[in-house]
């Protein structure tokens, strides 16, 4: 029996397991650990100074994996430098001494067709119709999961008491785990938004609305951008943010032309990743009167690095303050909190400027 692994992103390694479980009857299926400071250490000493935080968390993530006994290790695809992430990685894990096999889930290929080919490579003996009964799944508890925690992000600082949101959250990762098929997914989507959305909200009056853009990983893996969205949920922020594995799989590629005209005057062609994701959500939510961005992306991140610029101009035109963080092994926890902070006093100076 082989042992199967993959890098950790936010809760995403749920349908993950699933899929592969699911796919590869038989075989051990191990996510990696979650993300701690020890998995940066670990990945930053082996990679070059160049490579970008998400580089280095992933290839902790694997050097964590392979040291507790996983031998097959499993990649994606991306739509900038990931994309050779595999490729790199596998040479540096065989250059340490490391024994496994590296499979791109997807390759060029990205999507259910090229995913059931790499894991046809893996050993799969699932045949496709069977195979997309469990993509589709998978894909629907993705939904499932990125629909409720949408809805606790932008509610976070609203709730009473403090702290039953993230308690419900747990309880439903851990019911996620036991999905045998559509019915029961139905069950536990409806039990948990039911109990979430009865969970009391006091909101005032007036409040800050803060948006999120950026590169995916940056603002999705919760240990890469210091547990901002909680952090700002302390300061009585109320969060968007628009980017999320659902919108990657099904809407980016369809939306494409749509995303690129919304950006427009401020963007004329795409430039790769999701910096255009990046202009069209901030020109978006500054036209839905929110009083702030901010700006994630790792150091290095030469898409992100296009779309700043471009931000700035978007910032001047609606009068809409931006607030840039860069992620790296060297980042600070305490830096970011202090200008999250002064971030925060600055937006309250303004909106009571405004009210006079």
């Amino acid at each position: 029996m082989r042992t199967i692994s993959f890098p950790r992103m936010a809760n995403y390694h749920v349908p993950i397991e699933f899929l592969l479980k699911s796919l590869l009857p038989g075989e051990r299926v191990l996510p990696a650990p979650p993300v701690t400071r020890k998995t940066l250490e670990l990945g930053s000493r082996y990679s070059p100074d160049f490579a970008c935080a998400p580089f280095k968390y992933t290839l902790g993530s694997f050097l964590e994996a392979l040291q507790e006994g996983a031998d097959v290790l499993v990649q994606t695809a991306g739509g900038c430098r990931l994309g050779y992430y595999s490729e790199v990685q596998r040479q540096i894990l065989w250059g340490l001494g490391y024994k496994f096999e590296l499979v791109n889930l997807g390759g060029n290929e990205f999507g259910p067709l090229g995913m059931y080919r790499a894991c046809k490579k893996l050993g799969c003996t699932v045949g496709y119709g069977r195979a997309a009964y469990y993509f589709a799944l998978a894909f629907r508890m993705t939904a499932i999961l990125d629909e409720l925690e949408g809805y606790i992000r932008e509610n976070l600082v609203f709730e009473r008491p403090p702290g039953r949101f993230e308690s419900l959250h747990g309880e439903f990762l851990n019911e996620l785990k036991n999905v045998t098929g559509f019915e029961s997914l139905r069950v536990i989507g409806g039990k948990y938004r039911r109990l979430i959305n009865s969970v009391e909200l006091t909101q005032p009056e007036e409040y800050l609305r803060v948006g999120l853009v950026g590169e995916l990983y940056s603002l999705m893996e919760p240990f890469c951008n210091f547990y901002m969205e909680k952090e700002l949920a302390k300061f009585n922020i109320a969060l968007k943010r628009l980017i999320n594995v659902t919108y990657l799989l099904f809407d980016k590629k369809r939306l494409a032309s749509r995303t690129l005209k919304e950006a427009r005057p401020f963007l004329k062609y795409e430039i790769g990743a999701d910096g255009t994701d990046s202009v069209a959500y901030m020109k978006l939510l500054a036209e839905r009167g929110y009083d702030g961005i901010i700006h994630l992306k790792p150091f290095g991140c030469t898409p992100e690095v296009n779309a700043m610029p471009i931000l700035q101009n978007i910032s001047a035109e609606y009068k809409i303050p931006v607030l840039y963080f860069s992620f790296d092994s060297q980042t600070s926890e305490t830096g970011i909190n202090t200008r999250l902070e002064a971030f925060r006093d600055m937006l309250e100076m303004r909106r009571k400027l405004r009210a006079k």
